[in-house]
């Protein structure tokens, strides 16, 4: 296999490296057949054969199939030492027939980059493949099929606007320049430089336009993860249910009392001792980036799912959910639905972000697109109610088959002292308010509104709780059935 190329920035990865670094040894199997370059023009024919013996591959990509710690996995990789990576017709026939071979065959696809985008040297009939590639991904998506795309250094251009930008997953290795226009070509056309850091991968990861910054080491595992949520079976639930029965009657007021107690199990709990495999998605993957959602591909309690929940540790004065939050939500709902996974949706939440840029960039309008989504949704949903359930931004992750509640959490269209503001002028009358509301989990049990309740105990830490929790939230999925799915 060919070594990496020395440079400047983090270590430059060819093709063949990363074959070896990723997939299980001697599984590979190349699906690439010969390249006929003799129509070409004498001088591009010598350019590309130069461009063979730099790069020690016959084109700028390569694809095939093989294992990632016995997974099947098909690939598509670039290689930026022949001719920065560039997509002429050759290469891009061959990335839609690895695309199509591998949603014909039932294999997830990994992609990992490094181009500068369309070949110039055949112009616009290379460049408009773009929409072949793009309309093979789409298939190989709507066949429920996962699509892993790993940016490395550069990743412009249409490759970029392309097949680079339609992962399920994607993540770009440090340092990595990622961006629709070169920079260089940028400070050509305008007499000064594009900012610097605005194309970086980290910045690009800040702003929820990829999920994460992923050294090409780390690869392995990621794929590993993401591949152990997406193609393993399920197993049997193993963390201990309580006892339904087990409810000590609490007024809604103490109950409210305690979901905003610091110490109480969130969303973030419930990953850390209820979960494995976690793999963390962040941002809308359209530029967007809120810290007071969080969306993940995760096995609860040995259930597969995509989990999206609303983290209270994030929120607060000055810090409520807003839309980009509930933007986000609706990914996790699109990618449940596109990978035939179920959704597990979790509330915690004192509220959605109440301002004027709330209410300019459609706060009310992705309420509204959250709960018309998971209201459509084929796969099995489940809601959970974990602490605080406030407003629309609680009942935008509501709409789900099943609901479980934690036996203090509760639901109201405004908090207590809210609604006593409304109706007496006053906070005064918030805990009178929070009974006659019936905002309690067994008050919403008994209008069917939740399905299951589980039972709090007084020495209940965090770790047990989310333990108790994740258990009848399992079981629940379980129950549920994933025949529907499609999957084994």
């Amino acid at each position: 296999m060919s070594a990496a190329v020395a440079g400047e920035g983090p270590r430059r990865w060819g093709a063949e490296e990363l074959l070896d670094l990723v997939l299980d040894e001697g599984t590979w199997q190349s699906w690439d057949r010969p390249i006929d370059i003799s129509g070409h023009d004498p001088a591009y024919q010598r350019e590309l054969v130069a461009a063979r013996e730099r790069a020690g591959t016959d084109e700028s990509v390569i694809t095939g199939r093989g294992l990632v710690r016995g997974r099947p996995v098909a690939v598509i990789a670039n290689e930026f030492r022949f001719l920065a990576g560039s997509i002429g017709r050759d290469a891009a026939g061959r990335i839609t027939a690895a695309v199509r071979r591998a949603t014909a065959e039932g294999l997830p696809l990994l992609a990992t980059t490094a181009s500068g985008g369309t070949r110039m040297q055949e112009g616009t009939p290379a460049f408009v493949e773009m929409v072949e590639i793009t309309r093979a991904i789409g298939a190989h998506r709507a066949a429920g099929l996962a699509y892993l795309v790993h940016l490395r250094n550069p990743t412009t251009g249409g490759v970029y606007a392309s097949w680079g930008s339609l992962g399920h997953v994607t993540v770009a290795e440090p340092g990595a320049l990622v961006g629709f226009l070169g920079p260089k070509v940028f400070e050509a056309l305008h007499g000064e430089p594009f900012p610097s850091g605005v194309q970086r991968a980290e910045n690009l990861a800040a702003k929820g336009v990829i999920d994460a910054v992923v050294a090409a080491e780390q690869l392995p595992e990621l794929v590993d993860r993401s591949l152990r949520v997406l193609l393993d079976p399920p197993t049997p639930p193993s963390l201990p249910r309580r006892d339904p029965t087990a409810l000590v009657a609490r007024g809604a007021w103490e109950s409210v009392e305690l979901t905003r107690s610091p110490d109480r199990a969130g969303v973030r709990d419930l990953l850390r001792y209820g979960a494995a495999d976690t793999l963390r998605l962040r941002g809308t993957d359209e530029g967007e980036r809120d810290e007071t959602i969080i969306v993940a591909l995760t096995r609860l309690d040995g259930q597969p799912c995509v989990l999206v929940g609303q983290d209270r540790s994030r929120q607060g004065p000055g810090r409520a959910m807003g839309p980009a939050a509930l933007r986000e939500a609706r990914r996790a709902m699109n990618l449940a639905e596109e990978l035939r996974l179920p959704l597990v949706t979790v509330i915690d939440t004192p509220g959605a972000e109440l301002s004027v840029a709330a209410e300019e960039r459609a706060v009310a309008g992705e309420i509204a697109r959250c709960i018309a989504t998971m209201t459509r949704m084929r796969v099995p949903t489940l809601a959970v109610l974990l602490g605080q359930g406030c407003g629309g931004g609680a009942l935008a992750l509501l709409p789900a088959r099943r609901v479980l509640a934690a036996q203090h959490a509760w639901l109201s269209p405004l908090p207590p002292e809210g609604a006593s503001v409304i109706v007496h002028g006053d906070v005064a009358h918030a805990a009178e308010m929070a009974e006659r509301h019936q905002v309690r989990a067994v008050d919403l049990a008994a209008t069917g509104t939740v399905h299951r309740i589980v039972p709090e105990r007084e020495d209940d830490d965090a770790a047990t709780l989310a333990r108790a929790v994740a258990a009848e939230a399992a079981a629940m999925l379980v129950s549920m059935g994933r025949d529907q799915l499609g999957r084994s």
